[in-house]
């Protein structure tokens, strides 16, 4: 990858897993999911990775709780790119994990392997990758292949070797979840030469992983993600103010490096997301 191509930053703004008890700038709402979506767009996001909540803030996949939230953040940043999650959270089932997809969105996520997570498992058999796929496929919706250790990747490719997994591959690392890949730079030039070389990949550190990676993957030429998701700290015991503070910094870090930020319309072409009519 070019080390100096514009950067795509996607902000990751919600999760399912972090709540308004550990950081009062989670989102929950449509409304809040927008707003705090406008706020990340305007410090250099180009991608909304999108996870939905109940009112009391606990993780939804329900089909109509995302499309309440993507028509809000359309109506206040129609440019950007929105990015469902499949993964939902830990024990969801492939028709809940799924639902988001009947909405034909532009870009979903596609975990490719099983792994600790915490004190859980987010399990992820080949049936169930198989079947997201294949909902992914039918909707035309371009896949990022998510990667919580090294044989995420492997399984990935044998998937696109059977044609399950369309060309081109995006890869996101998604290092330091306790229990999977630790979040160090050895383990990120690890990952990134297991891949091909026409390729996309970018980087999502994971707690106090989530600057050095950011820093780490700009300087390499790969993007990155970060958000409340994954990281709520902008420096040690310091909580962000949103996900938008934690763009800010990666971007900071880009301007550092001598790297500009995509555009809207370069981030679609880097990541081969067409704009849906």
């Amino acid at each position: 990858m070019d080390r100096k191509a514009p950067l795509v930053l996607t902000a990751a703004i919600c999760g399912a897993e972090v709540t308004r008890d550990q950081s009062p700038a989670v989102p929950y709402t449509a409304i809040e999911l927008a707003e705090e979506s406008a706020r990340c767009f305007a410090e250099g996001a180009r991608v909304i990775h999108l996870h939905v909540r109940r009112p009391d803030g606990s993780p939804t996949q329900d089909r109509e709780t995302f499309r309440a939230a993507i028509l809000a953040i359309r109506s206040k940043v129609p440019e950007v790119i929105i990015q469902v999650s499949t993964g939902g959270a830990v024990g969801m089932t492939v028709d809940q994990r799924t639902e988001p997809l009947e909405l034909d969105p532009e870009f979903c996520t596609l975990t490719t392997g099983t792994c600790n997570f915490g004190n859980e498992v987010f399990s992820n058999p080949f049936p169930v990758i198989e079947a997201i796929a294949a909902r992914a496929r039918k909707h035309a919706v371009r896949m990022e292949i998510e990667a919580f250790d090294a044989g995420f990747i492997d399984n990935a490719l044998a998937l696109h070797r059977k044609g399950l997994i369309p060309d081109p591959l995006h890869f996101d690392f998604v290092l330091g979840v306790p229990g999977a890949m630790i979040g160090t730079e050895d383990r990120l030039d690890f990952m990134r030469s297991t891949i091909p070389a026409a390729a996309t990949w970018m980087v999502a550190g994971v707690g106090r992983y989530e600057l050095p990676l950011a820093k780490a993957a700009i300087e390499r030429g790969g993007h990155v993600r970060v958000g409340l998701e994954d990281n709520l700290f902008l420096s040690k015991g310091v909580l962000a103010k949103g996900s938008w503070e934690l763009v800010r910094a990666a971007a900071d870090l880009a301007r550092e490096s001598d790297r500009s930020l995509a555009t809207p319309e370069e981030a679609r072409r880097i990541l081969s997301v067409p704009m849906r009519a």
